[in-house]
């Protein structure tokens, strides 16, 4: 009898610079096996690019028919580039029963920006009794808004104790401007209304971006006759549709660092472990306890800010191979300074489009003095031309002069005023700016050698004229300067590193104390007071240039550094492995004595006994985390519940005051037959 053969599934991880695929068949051991794998450049202004790039050199190398794929299950770093880059889309807050007071907390204004923001009556209080609404303001702003943002976010006082104000605006909005809305209650069941605001809204500005990304792969996948299901990982690891996705992501933020967890433990099978990701863009650094990544119960921090979502307790810092590589500024001797901010390296674009790069590198070399703008290049994303909606008269001026190939800055900009105008259309996605980074350094020291080394070597020549406090030149070749920077870059990987750990363990100022330990491992002269300190697990080095830029590593953190014979391909390895795990709330509170009122879903009910509203509780949950599961992709999933009581005694009687109930469901994605 013919052996069944295995299915086959395909993961697909698209990173801010590059997407990858791997072909992996769960027979062949324990672990599987990856059967393919390949690299393509992330197309930002045409997503499938991309990922057609990466998966047709999978299918290509394994000599596969498309055919026998029965999952294919894609992790991103989109949305979290986004988040940390001051990206997205402009989108309308809506706020509902608060005050222009409440957007002061939890960096609400400052995520806010220049979006605008609508102020309506209404709301609930604790219990899910309803304040008047009024949404008559809103009405009136709906005609212009429509035209000027994305989408919309709704966020109610107390919405997830009654989401009835809520569900009216939006669907108010969905009839007048047919836009996307993001509710509040949607996303979480907390308390703490301009935190679950700020989530909403940086849901609602990342809609289109996940949007685009889901729609391009699916349209490969139909293009290349893939007719299995696709899935999204979520920034706690789990899998879920694609179509749960797309309405929810702002939950695929650290979906990329989560599937790298998951590949890393699978790739090393070890339980606990320092986990760190350097991608284009960003560093995320994470750790594994007993086989499985911490999650944040606060929620997780991106960009600066701290969400309401459940993700992998994820330090994400602003470190990777394409990060800008700037000098101190005023100092004597200058540090290089790396990030936060993602350029499109000099070698990339050089590679991409030749001669209109390097001859601007060449006449910028001749001048005799150098210049604060040589090394610079600015070039549209080539996102659709809705997304600039909303631009200011300078804006819109500027952005109309840059196109899609690099135009140096020093012929760009005339003012410092325009250096801020040019800025504002980066944070909205609308240009890259093109420049030296660390993956240009390792092209010039022949470290790198997949795009064009020549264009990375004279913006090394350009970044090591430039002068220190005393006048002179930082350094006398390309290659010191290049290994200057990935000195650095390493450097500042141990910090972050270990300030993760002192973190973890609870420790003040762990940042400071990272940066102490580090600068005394390097020094040469360490001074009076010798210290060190080792971890107590090893580091798993993930990403492409991992075996590069963590060679370096262990000296500095005290412990092993493993680097993964498919590290370059973690994420999208973690993407194949990976379950649905989803979860469904509700809240039982007395109101009044002898009155139990439940809020569960988009429902409110009452009851007169704790028995029975707990009993409708958990069968609400149960009902909810079956449906939800079944969304989100599996048709075999397990549910746990768990009841949480909040009570008080007096006079020795117990006293009900609140109870928490949650489902939680996973399983195994469903696969085509």
């Amino acid at each position: 009898m013919t052996a069944k053969p295995h299915p086959l599934f395909l993961g697909i991880d698209t990173g801010g610079t590059y997407t990858d695929a791997v072909l992996w068949s769960e027979g062949g051991g324990p672990k599987g096996k990856v059967l393919a794998k390949a690299k393509s450049l992330t197309t930002r202004h045409d997503l499938a690019v991309g990922i057609s790039g990466a998966v047709d050199a999978v299918l290509q190398e394994s000599a596969t028919d498309p055919v026998a794929i029965k999952l294919v299950s894609m992790s991103t770093t989109l949305a979290t580039n986004a988040l940390v880059e001051g990206q997205g889309g402009r989108v309308a807050l809506v706020m509902i029963g608060f005050s222009e007071a409440d957007l002061a907390r939890d960096g609400l204004k400052t995520a806010l920006g220049t979006d605008p923001v609508v102020f309506c009556p209404g709301g609930h209080d604790v219990h899910g009794n309803a304040a008047k609404l009024d949404l008559s303001g809103l009405e009136a702003a709906l005609p212009e808004l429509g035209g000027s943002v994305s989408g919309f976010a709704v966020c109610a006082y107390f919405a997830t104790r009654n989401p009835a104000h809520e569900l009216a605006a939006r669907d108010l909005i969905r009839d007048k401007t047919g836009l996307p809305v993001t509710a509040s209650h949607e996303l979480s069941a907390k308390l703490g209304g301009p935190r679950r605001a700020l989530t909403t809204l940086l849901n609602a500005r990342l809609i289109s971006m996940i949007d685009r990304l889901v729609a391009a792969t699916e349209g490969f996948l139909g293009h290349r006759g893939i007719a299995a299901p696709l899935m999204v990982v979520r920034g706690d690891g789990a899998l879920v549709s694609a179509a749960f996705a797309r309405q929810r992501p702002i939950e695929t933020i650290l979906s990329g660092p989560a599937a790298s967890l998951v590949g890393a433990r699978h790739m090393t099978g070890l339980d606990d472990a320092m986990v760190s990701d350097i991608g284009g863009t960003t560093t995320d650094v994470a750790v594994l306890d007993g086989g499985r990544p911490r999650l944040d119960p606060e929620g997780a921090t991106v960009g600066g800010f701290r969400t309401m979502v459940e993700a992998v307790a994820m330090r994400t810092f602003g470190l990777g191979g394409d990060s800008e590589v700037t000098l101190e500024d005023g100092a004597l001797d200058p540090r290089i300074l790396l990030g936060p901010r993602r350029l499109v390296p000099l070698a990339l674009s050089g590679m991409v489009h030749g001669e209109a790069v390097t001859s601007e590198l060449e006449r910028q070399l001749r001048a005799p003095n150098p210049g604060r703008m040589d090394g610079r290049f600015a070039m549209r994303t080539g996102v659709p031309d809705r997304l600039a909606a909303g631009l200011t008269a300078p804006e819109a001026k500027l952005y109309e002069t840059i196109g899609s190939v690099p135009l140096a800055l020093d012929r760009l900009l005339a003012s410092n005023a325009q250096n801020a105008t040019l800025n504002r259309l980066v944070a909205r996605g609308l240009v890259h700016i093109s420049g030296f980074t660390p993956s240009d350094a390792a092209h010039v020291v022949g470290k790198q050698a997949n795009w064009d080394a020549a264009a990375a070597r004279l913006g090394a020549e350009l970044f090591a004229r430039r002068r220190d406090g005393r006048g002179q030149t930082i350094a006398a070749t390309p290659e010191a300067i290049a290994e200057r920077v990935l000195v650095t870059l390493t450097r500042w990987s141990a910090e972050y590193i270990l300030e993760t750990a002192f973190a973890e363990d609870g420790l003040d100022g762990a940042a400071t104390v990272a940066h102490a330990l580090v600068q005394r491992a390097v020094d040469a002269h360490p001074g009076i007071a010798r210290f060190t300190v080792a971890l107590d697990r090893p580091v798993i080095g993930l990403g492409a240039s991992a075996p590069l830029h963590y060679a370096g590593l262990a000296m500095l953190v005290g412990n092993g550094c493993i680097v993964p014979e498919d590290t370059d391909v973690a994420n999208a390895l973690g993407a194949v492995v990976g379950q649905v795990r989803v979860s469904a709330e509700a809240r039982v509170s007395q109101p009044k004595e002898g009155l139990f009122r439940l809020a569960s879903g988009q429902t409110v009910r009452d009851f007169t006994e704790e028995e029975k509203a707990i009993a409708a509780a958990e069968a609400d949950v149960r009902a909810l985390a079956a449906e939800r599961a079944k969304d989100a992709g599996t048709d075999s999933a397990e549910i746990e519940i768990a009841t949480e009581f909040k009570v008080s005694t007096i006079e020795g009687q117990r006293m009900f005051i609140e109870a928490h109930v949650v489902a939680v469901a996973s399983g195994r994605p469903r696969i085509a037959v």
